[in-house]
This record gives C-alpha cells, sequence and structure tokens, in this order.
C-alpha cells in the first residue's frame, strides 16, 4: 500500500506532512487514522488503524512470561499513540518519539508496503548507503527462505 520515499522538514509547530502518495493510498483503503510508536534501527513506524490492530493482536498472543516479549510490548505499545493528519496531511509526531529516532527538523519517510518508516534524514542516509552495498546479498538469503 506504501511506497516510496520522500524527504519533508517538520513545521513551525513540529508536524511533519504525510506524502501525497501515501495520502492517496489511504484514501483509496479508508485509511483515517494510523497509530506511531518506536520502531526498529531507530525509525518510527506509522501504521494504518487496521494493520496495527494485527500486529496488537499478534503480539498479545506472545507470552508475557518471556522477558524479551515482555520488555518488546513494553517499548512498543508504551511508545504508541495514534494520529489522524488534518486536511493537508499534517501530524504531528510526538516528541518522545522524534527524541527516539532522532529527528530535529529533516525526515524522510518511507513506504516499506504494509507500514511507513519515518526516519531523521541523515541517519536514513546513512542506513541506506550500509544497506545497499549488501542489497543483493540480503536478497539472496531472504528469498531463499
Amino acid at each position: 500500500m506504501f511506497y516510496g520515499e520522500y524527504a519533508h522538514n517538520l513545521d513551525t509547530k513540529g508536524r511533519l506532512i504525510l506524502p501525497a502518495k501515501f495520502r492517496e493510498a489511504a484514501n483509496q483503503n479508508s485509511v483515517s487514522k494510523f497509530f506511531v510508536t518506536r520502531g526498529l534501527e531507530a525509525c518510527v513506524f506509522m501504521f494504518a488503524e487496521a494493520e496495527w490492530r494485527l500486529y496488537e493482536q499478534k503480539f498479545r498472543d506472545v507470552p508475557f512470561t518471556k522477558q524479551d516479549s515482555r520488555t518488546f510490548n513494553r517499548m512498543f505499545f508504551s511508545g504508541a499513540m495514534d494520529v489522524v493528519p488534518d486536511k493537508q496531511g499534517r501530524f504531528l509526531l510526538p516528541s518522545y518519539l522524534k527524541d527516539y529516532a532522532g529527528i530535529k527538523d529533516k525526515s524522510v519517510l518511507i513506504g516499506v508496503s504494509n507500514r511507513i518508516e519515518i526516519w531523521d534524514q541523515a541517519r536514513w542516509q546513512e542506513y541506506y548507503a550500509k544497506s545497499s552495498q549488501l542489497f543483493e546479498q540480503t536478497a539472496e538469503n531472504v528469498l531463499s527462505l
């Protein structure tokens, strides 16, 4: 549903804008509410509400008796917040998530099929530079599963 890479700056009120292509995809799929939370590799994950509910159920079923499960669920769900972009596609990213991802001004929103990732622009460029060198090897490993 969400594809592409888009650079955006925070506005003076600390809001981000959902790229037009993402808004278009959301409208086509009747998505009006999203959930944002701590992601992996120091980015922010953003899920459409229906997708969020699927992950919520899946992670709820993970046994709380295991330390890793408790730690992950605490970090993932304590960082979660629902957001509804306004008519211009702007939404407020909570300050604790901006701090987590190191976003001060410039950001990159990338579509990763069923989710959007929000990165600090410099962190994304660094991650991309490292990962793009391993893309073929990673593809071979992942696609052979």
